[in-house]
């Protein structure tokens, strides 16, 4: 199976002027982790790093450290997560037909779950990884007046990764820089192109870093 893990963002939420992917956590830089739990993965055979070249010496810091046992490739990214998957789709070996997207933000998913999405992945043309939502959820207009409470058991919080067919993902993305569309994970271009997504049960902890409290709550899990 191949993997593409989104790294090219700025930490803007956290407050930091670098590459929030880049910062400790328990000694250790945020992609640190994401990369050294894909390493374990056994069915994880081919790694892609799609980020910014100014970080690309850091990036490569942490991959000697590591010192994967499975090739890893440096992908340019681009303006926006969806560009950069665009660039990393384009970069995959020509003999991937499957691909799981991973966001390097999420950095406690564990083996198990990239082995478990791998394995869906065989028989499926999408899938992603979610947790079903423990929250009663309000649908609110601008004027934050609540207009609708959604049945909570049909909500489902999506995480990474996500898997897809290599071709049909691609094609999906082609058609969503054609018309336009922007989206905030790769699922959702197969939704407005009319295809299934399976779910795959995810982890509580798979948490995505974003702000400095997601950094302490990655510390505390970590403990």
């Amino acid at each position: 199976m191949y993997l593409l893990i989104p790294a090219a963002g700025m930490g803007k939420r956290m407050g930091s002027n670098q590459n929030k992917l880049l910062l400790k956590l328990k000694e250790k830089p945020l992609l640190s982790w994401t990369l050294k739990a894909a390493n374990e993965a056994k069915n994880i055979k081919w790694i892609g790093i799609i980020g910014q070249s100014y970080d690309f010496p850091l990036f490569t810091d942490i991959i000697a450290h590591i010192n994967p046992s499975k090739p890893v490739k440096l992908i340019q990214g681009g303006d926006t997560r969806q560009q950069s998957v665009y660039n990393g789709l384009q970069a995959l070996p020509q003999t991937a037909e499957k691909v799981l997207i991973h966001d390097g933000a999420r950095c406690l998913a564990t083996p198990d779950l990239f082995n478990r999405c791998a394995e869906t992945l065989l028989h499926s043309q999408a899938l992603i990884a979610a947790i079903p939502v423990k929250d009663t959820i309000k649908v609110v207009n601008s004027n934050l007046i609540v207009k609708d409470t959604p049945p909570r058991e049909n909500l489902w919080a999506a995480q990474t990764p996500q898997g897809f067919d290599v071709k049909l993902l691609k094609e999906c993305h082609q058609k969503g820089l054609n018309l336009g569309w922007e989206v905030t994970d790769d699922a959702a271009l197969l939704e407005k192109c009319g295809f299934p997504v399976q779910i795959v049960n995810g982890e509580e902890t798979n948490l995505k870093v974003t702000t400095p409290i997601d950094l302490t709550i990655a510390q505390f899990i970590l403990k």
